[in-house]
């Protein structure tokens, strides 16, 4: 039970990466992001084909810089495309996220085939850190569990404390009104997206190093960030870490009992807290 709870506690780490752009994006813009998954899995593409020009030996340098061109497509999907999109009605922007997600997977099988890839990390996927005689804990998901809580306090930082931070506060709360105040709304839902592809971009290269993908995986990626971010709460970014806790944890217990149950026991915990309570367990805070 003890190894399951850990490999739950780093399978959620995971999914945190997952769900923190997603989180961010709709505590920001109120935007649902239906293309989440399949920009996660361009993510990872891109650094499969970074790495097949750099070279095998460089997998970490090609993902630090995917990281500035993540930004800059995130700012202008939103600054010229998605920001169109917003208003009180989500449909908009619903078709338009699943429109980019069809693309993306048709652009993704054209380039590379449906053929799963993965990215060489000269091993690291395979080492372990053994913790007494029958318990090893592996030394990537461990990287990505500790990443996960790093960019989820850096979230929070940012919120809480910074100018930034405060302008999307505002824009969030009331957009009319922080327009009246000088904020330009559409530059700050720019910056906000283009953090999220920041995030995005680090997941994609995390599962790629983490496992094969492959131009289909995307819908399976949103699920689990969707889930993530209902069970912990819309837009609050400790609540999502704990989200995604609770879905790994759920699996590993599932996986164990039955091979598969796994992914099915988490769609029940989401089902369940959705129905009990639909704010989530951690609603959404500000500090």
């Amino acid at each position: 039970m003890l190894e399951t709870l850990v490999q739950g506690v780093l399978l959620g780490g995971l999914y945190t990466l997952f769900a923190l752009g997603q989180s961010l994006m709709f505590g920001v813009m109120r935007l649902t992001n239906t293309a989440q998954g399949d920009f996660i899995i361009l993510g990872a593409f891109a650094v499969i084909a970074g790495v097949s020009l750099a070279g095998d030996a460089m997998p970490w340098l090609v993902a630090l810089a995917v990281l500035p061109i993540a930004f800059a497509f995130g700012y202008a999907l939103q600054r010229y495309v998605l920001n169109g999109t917003l208003g009180k009605d989500p449909l908009p922007s619903l078709v338009v996220t699943f429109g980019l997600s069809i693309v993306i997977q048709n652009l993704l099988l054209e380039l590379f085939s449906a053929d799963p890839r993965a990215i060489e990390t000269n091993g690291l996927n395979t080492q372990g850190v053994a913790l007494g005689d029958s318990l090893s804990l592996g030394v990537l998901p461990l990287i990505v569990l500790a990443i996960a809580v790093v960019a989820t306090g850096a979230l929070q930082w940012l919120f809480a404390h910074t100018a930034l931070g405060r302008s999307f506060r505002a824009v969030s709360d009331d957009r009319e009104i922080a327009e009246l105040m000088g904020l330009d709304a559409k530059k700050v839902y720019a910056f906000a997206t283009a953090i999220a592809f920041v995030l995005i971009a680090i997941a994609g290269a995390l599962q790629g190093m983490r496992t094969t993908v492959s131009p289909s995986d995307g819908p399976l990626l949103l699920l689990f960030a969707f889930e993530a971010v209902i069970i912990g709460g819309m837009g609050s970014f400790w609540g999502t870490l704990a989200g995604a806790m609770i879905l790994g944890i759920t699996q590993q217990i599932g996986f164990r009992l039955d091979p598969g149950w796994g992914i099915w026991f988490g769609h029940i915990v989401f089902l369940v807290v959705l129905v009990l309570r639909p704010q989530g367990l951690f609603p959404k805070t500000r500090g």
